[in-house]
């Protein structure tokens, strides 16, 4: 009977295996292409390109439907307000494009850090509690601090602040488990490049805005 039983166990074991690498062969090619249109965008970010909004409004469209699938509401309803502000954000880099020349960086203020991040905390807290009670949504208060925590980034991002950076290795950190858990493996890779993608953005930000600042 424990011959019976160990030999079972291993037959689970190597069903539940071949189940994980079936959903990985069957991956959606939907969530490749926005995956490959991530790490396209976040580089083009990285180097300061105005083209990496319009790389972002198709990523955007795409993960939406990705999201939705997942049931994770918060991210899919995300992608609505990023083209939104991709749209913004793509207009605010053009006119200071024409203005300087050049992408110019800045940075918050102590005290703006913050407030920012107290407000992301709240709001994050409130809309996992909203998504939580009213919806099926898949771990609400995990996929609404990204959700919120995105925001802000975006936000900064828009507005040229060189903390966006900060906001982008964190929201990366706590993704990667999550996605991995749901079975989102090509958004899983894409968002440990991206972390990789995000500190280097934060160490070019930083040299170009001492740059700027230096007599």
């Amino acid at each position: 009977m424990a011959l019976f039983g160990h030999a079972v166990a291993r037959r689970q074991r190597g069903l539940r295996k071949l189940s994980i690498l079936a959903r990985t062969v069957a991956m959606s090619p939907v969530e490749l292409i926005a995956a490959a249109l991530g790490l396209v965008n976040v580089w083009l970010v990285v180097k300061r390109s105005v083209w990496n909004f319009p790389v972002a409004l198709a990523m955007c469209a795409l993960y939406l439907w990705v999201f939705f699938e997942a049931k994770l509401y918060s991210d899919s309803l995300l992608q609505l307000f990023f083209i939104a502000i991709n749209i913004y954000g793509w207009v605010a880099w053009l006119r200071c494009k024409e203005d300087s020349g050049e992408i110019e960086v800045e940075s918050l203020a102590p005290a703006e850090r913050l407030i920012l991040i107290a407000i992301t905390a709240l709001v994050a807290l409130a809309w996992g509690t909203v998504m939580s009670l009213t919806t099926d949504a898949s771990h609400p208060f995990w996929d609404g601090t990204i959700a919120i925590s995105s925001i802000t980034a975006q936000l900064l991002l828009a507005w040229r602040k060189l903390e966006n950076w900060a906001a982008w290795i964190f929201v990366n950190l706590i993704s990667v488990p999550l996605y991995a858990l749901k079975g989102l493996y090509p958004t899983t890779v894409l968002y440990v490049v991206l972390l990789a993608l995000a500190i280097v953005g934060l160490l070019e930000w930083k040299a170009k805005l001492r740059q700027t600042v230096s007599p």
